[in-house]
């Protein structure tokens, strides 16, 4: 573990959820001001690598309640962010479960506030096992006895928000929509910048005993309305004819097939659009100072978010933190394409990261050579940059820096490069390295992503046309990399 950016402070707050979407983006905002932040995750090494230096990170897993005591030492103020959507089976077991768990273990330890963030539309009659299952988590909390402020919001409009990637790839890939008639369900849609606002002042409100906020954004809309609105922001003429006879089980197949989202996580979903997510109290516009902004706005910072291709946290980056055994090798997740490779090496990452700093130019791409030089041929005839570009320097590596048709994106020597490709596509495309230490100690980890963002069904066809030579490029490229790797050693 790294030591703390406030070394001479002891943690007094603690994060959990902090691999997920939000918890990731409050723990960088922590630990920018300076708050004594403790961040707690089932896979310590993998969340501090992401969440980068100065992290204090602590190894715990409320469902088997292994850490927690640990993890809750000297803790004032604790945040329970953590959910299981994307669980299978009986996800609303495993979420009591472990809520009770960690409602236990704080009141040992002599916590004095829980911040909880939980679902707009949990409360009385419903069918939504994902709203039940929120609710169901709040109680367990407040049951400990321990002061605990719960917010259920509404909908999340965020760059890399599952809400807003499942609009956004609807809306982007059908001019005409076939929608039941629950899309025109009144939500009340809050930009994530709000939501993280909220929670940071929930730290230092004067509260005592429980108490339940309802959050949403300045405008009251229906599904179908969000869409429009999302449309009309990318200038898009899209029209919607509702039908009765779409069910919201029936539905969640559909956008299984039509948006690039998790089967079983969109499911869930569904279930829980179909509850209506409206601002009932307004007590947190009285409590807090934060203004939340209307639609149009959070779909404009969310939308130049994604298009900027610098998200701080994605929907997905909880599954992609369980370990280094969860591969999505040509997945569709949001609007984007995965195809992940992973590959263990002796080397410590100072040096597993050597090759892949190497990468391109007189180095080459490690694998299936003659295709490269053939996909840079056909991208010169086609009016692109091709391969001739090269490099600047065949060691160093710095942003902006052009390698063949590549740029340097991002960069942290010994753990991350990203390229975004400047290539003739019907779409964008990014490559992405991390390096880390592997779980045992023993050498390192390589993680390998291709993303690729379709546009439309032009950038589908190029796909999946191409995944057979991406299957067989992109598996032995890793591979050859993690063998340079060895070949390093522990020195070079």
């Amino acid at each position: 573990m790294s030591e703390s950016t406030c070394s001479t402070l002891v943690p007094t707050v603690l994060l959990t959820g902090a691999s997920g979407y939000i918890g990731g983006r409050l723990a960088r905002r922590f630990m920018a001001a300076g708050v004594p932040l403790r961040c707690m995750g089932r896979h310590a090494d993998t969340l501090a690598k992401r969440l980068g230096p100065g992290a204090d990170v602590v190894q715990a897993d409320v469902a088997r309640r292994e850490g927690l005591d640990g993890a809750l030492a000297g803790i004032k103020t604790a945040y329970y962010l953590i959910h299981a959507l994307d669980e299978r089976g009986d996800f609303e077991s495993v979420e009591l479960a472990g809520a009770r768990n960690f409602a236990e273990a704080a009141r040992a330890a002599g916590v004095e506030r829980i911040i909880y963030l939980g679902g707009l539309g949990a409360g009385g009659d419903t069918t939504s096992a994902h709203m039940r299952s929120r609710e169901a988590v709040g109680e367990a909390l407040r049951a400990s006895g321990i002061p605990t402020i719960e917010f259920r919001a509404s909908v999340v409009i965020g760059g890399g928000s599952l809400s807003f990637e499942m609009i956004r790839a609807l809306v982007r890939r059908l001019p005409i929509m076939v929608a039941p008639t629950w899309v025109r369900m009144e939500a009340q849609p809050i930009a994530i910048d709000d939501v993280l606002a909220y929670l940071d002042e929930a730290r230092t409100l004067p509260v005592d005993g429980h108490r339940i906020y309802e959050i949403g954004g300045a405008d009251v809309l229906s599904y179908q309305d969000l869409m429009l609105a999302y449309a009309k922001s990318q200038r898009l003429t899209r029209r919607i004819i509702n039908v009765p006879f779409l069910t919201p089980w029936l539905s969640s197949l559909w956008l299984a097939l039509v948006t690039p989202l998790l089967a079983r996580v969109g499911r869930k979903l569904i279930e829980s659009i179909c509850v209506a997510s409206v601002v009932r109290d307004d007590r947190a516009l009285a409590d807090f100072s934060v203004r939340p902004m209307g639609i149009d706005e959070a779909i404009a910072r969310a939308d130049r978010e994604e298009k900027e291709a610098r998200l701080a946290t994605r929907w997905t980056d909880a599954a992609s933190a369980s370990g280094p055994t969860a591969q999505h090798e040509g997945k569709r997740f949001g609007a984007r394409i995965i195809d992940e490779r992973i590959e263990r090496t002796s080397s410590p990452p100072a040096h597993a990261f050597l090759p892949v700093q190497r990468i391109g130019g007189e180095t080459g791409w490690y694998y299936g050579t003659p295709l490269w030089q053939l996909r840079g041929l056909i991208d010169k005839v086609l009016g692109g940059v091709g391969l001739g570009r090269g490099r600047r320097h065949p060691e160093e590596l710095l942003v902006g820096d052009t390698v063949d048709w590549w740029r340097v994106e991002a960069i942290e020597p010994g753990a991350l490069l990203i390229l975004r490709a400047e290539m003739r596509l019907p779409g964008r495309a990014w490559l992405r390295f991390d390096v880390y230490p592997a779980e045992d100690g023993n050498g390192s980890v390589i993680r390998q992503t291709a993303i690729f963002d379709p546009d439309g069904i032009p950038g589908l066809l190029y796909w999946y046309a191409l995944y057979p030579i991406h299957e067989f490029i992109f598996a032995g490229m890793c591979r050859n990399i993690a063998r340079a790797a060895n070949r390093i050693g522990p020195a070079e």
